[in-house]
């Protein structure tokens, strides 16, 4: 080992230290190189693989997979616009390009003194008060111009991120209607009680008669998965907050993160009381990483009032602790066992199903994986009951939901209704004017018409795991449609060939008509294409991923058709015009020289 080895050994054994030489922790292991050497490099991998006891191409793929780690270096300051179509819409490209000037940087090049690195990255859940970045993890909203030169200058003065201003770094809540979750106080350690005091059958029983579902869009049965897990084999159970929010257009889950945590992390506790779980894991998406440090301040304070740790407010075998892990850029993850592949320290990859995590979860343990919504409202439920709670709502969507706001409206934020809420109220609430389009459940949701404002929020009509993105009569949907194209072209896994293929040709053909060469050939491949995605991927990503475009296509035809060529097809190699140097390096210009390309 070299003497540069060794002085970098020295530096992974205190990571590794603090995460225990724990194989399974290889993701958080990886985020903390990458913050503290600005990159993972091949050196690294090798010292971490021999030191895990892994194989190193284990590790390669694990730091492959996320797009915060990477094997270059990216700039003592690296910049990253979210990507996401609101903050298009806000201006964000102009301000990019503006960037890129001042600092005299390329897009994803580091400048020639290393100082700075600038790209885009996928929707940074800011969308009501974008447009927003990401510099060395810590967001910053409400970008302008004048704020970009104030970066620039910051960074030119080598200025550590630290120590820049802080209303830089301010995140609103913007919540803007309230309801029972919202809308009320809370006092830690009260719903706790309450569940105590019914004892775990009687509360399980309270959660299964209030028909809760989850609330990260699949809608499953709360109830129900919890007496899973409670009645599965296995030596451990786990309790898993899903905080990995990746969708565009959803925010919900940071605000409650940031200004409910108590919420949150009494809910899993009340999961773990029922199914027996010594261990709870939130898997913070790490876009968040602002809202790291806050929410460990918050769970000391937990576990000193007796709210987590050992013998629960006094009950003896009510043991629970609960971790966080930061996600390292995977929208994947936000699937309930690519998170949990990627808790492990592994790619974050969708598992085949069966078996499900309730029986089969993380670490091969009977595991409860739960929204940051849903878990709020399991305190709901353990204070007022399952009979009051089930009184919100309709028949099969109880409570009430949180819906994130954004795009043309003039009041973007957070809005919480009881499950029924028509559309139309809630772009009259938000103030819409003249809204076109609704994208609903982001770009994996559907897109609605005005003609379809009349329908509502519920899993029987309108579901959604809170995304509401709002477009104006002046919108070209066909551009927020190439949007998410390229969003899950970026996004995709890549374990299966529909979908890593698929979104890939579904974003060049966008691109494609968006250049003016686009046919009604492209048109039909289109449809063909969406139709083996959604029939032949292996997760939700890909079995969505076409969906927007054939909502648009329905929806707003003439949005594609002004930009379509008047041919029955056109080639998007131009082999003639390809071959135009070579008749110039020959002096050749006869029939002959073009015989390849009239083929």
């Amino acid at each position: 080992m070299t003497t540069t080895q060794t002085g970098l050994g020295t530096y992974l054994e205190r990571i590794l230290k603090r995460h225990g030489r724990d194989s399974g922790r290889l993701v958080q292991i990886l985020r903390d190189v990458q913050a503290e050497f600005g990159r993972v490099s091949a050196e690294a991998m090798a010292i971490l693989a021999e030191r895990l006891s892994l194989p190193i191409g284990d590790v390669e793929s694990t730091r492959d997979f996320y797009s915060f780690l990477t094997s270059e270096p990216t700039g003592t300051y690296r910049i990253l616009f979210s990507d996401n179509i609101t903050d298009r819409m806000l201006g964000n490209q102009a301000i990019f390009d503006h960037m890129a000037r001042r600092l005299g940087v390329s897009r994803g090049v580091v400048s020639a003194d290393g100082l700075a690195s600038l790209d885009y990255t996928s929707c940074t859940g800011m969308c009501d008060q974008g447009p927003a970045i990401l510099v060395n993890g810590m967001a910053i909203t409400s970008m302008t111009l004048r704020r970009a030169d104030q970066i620039c200058e910051l960074v030119r003065s080598r200025v550590p991120v630290a120590e820049w201003p802080n209303e830089f770094f301010r995140v609103d809540h913007n919540i803007r209607r309230a309801d029972m979750l919202l809308g009320t106080d809370f006092t830690p350690g009260s719903a706790l009680r309450a569940a105590v005091a019914m004892g775990r059958e009687a509360y399980l029983a309270e959660v299964k008669r209030s028909n809760i579902r989850g609330r990260g869009g699949a809608g499953f049965t709360t109830g129900v998965k919890w007496e899973a897990a409670r009645n599965a084999r296995g030596d451990a159970r786990y309790v898993v907050c899903n905080a990995d929010e990746g969708e565009p257009g959803t925010f919900k889950d940071r605000v409650l993160m940031q200004f409910y945590p108590e919420r949150v992390f009494e809910g899993m506790a009340l999961a773990a009381y029922v199914v027996g779980a010594k261990l709870g894991l939130v898997y913070l998406r790490g876009e968040y990483l602002y809202l790291k440090a806050p929410l460990e301040e918050k769970l000391s304070e937990l576990r000193a009032a007796r709210l987590l740790g050992d013998s629960i407010l006094g009950v003896d075998g009510f043991d629970f602790d609960i971790e966080i892990h930061m996600g390292a850029g995977a929208y994947i993850c936000g699937e309930e066992t690519a998170l949990i592949e990627s808790l492990e320290g592994k790619p974050g990859r969708p598992r085949i199903r069966p078996p499900f995590p309730v029986s089969f979860g993380y670490r091969g343990q009977p595991t409860v994986v739960n929204n940051v919504e849903t878990l709020c409202k399991a305190t709901e439920i353990a204070l007022h009951g399952g009979a009051w709670y089930e009184g919100f709502g309709t028949k099969q969507s109880t409570g009430t939901k949180i819906l994130s706001v954004s795009g043309d409206v003039e009041r973007p934020g957070i809005y919480e209704y009881p499950f029924g809420v028509r559309i139309s109220q809630v772009l009259d609430d938000a103030g819409a004017k003249n809204p076109k389009a609704v994208q609903i459940s982001g770009a994996a949701g559907q897109c609605l018409t005005t003609r379809e404002f009349g329908r509502r929020i519920a899993f029987e009509d309108v579901p959604t795991a809170g995304a509401f993105m709002v477009f104006a009569d002046h919108r070209d949907m066909f551009e927020v449609a190439r949007n998410f194209a390229h969003f899950f072209q970026h996004e995709s896994c890549g374990f299966c060939t529909p979908c890593r293929v698929g979104t890939r040709i579904q974003a060049g053909i966008m691109d494609k008509i968006a250049a003016g060469h686009g046919t009604q050939y492209e048109m039909n491949e289109l449809q063909h294409l969406r139709e083996v995605m959604r029939t032949a991927s292996h997760c939700g990503l890909g079995q969505t991923a076409g969906g927007a475009i054939a909502d648009t296509i329905a929806k707003f035809r003439e949005d594609y058709e002004k930009r379509l060529a008047r041919k029955d097809f056109e080639p998007a190699f131009d082999l003639d015009a390809a071959l135009a140097r070579a008749r110039e390096i020959t002096g050749r210009d006869d029939a002959d020289s073009r015989m390849l390309s009239d083929a």
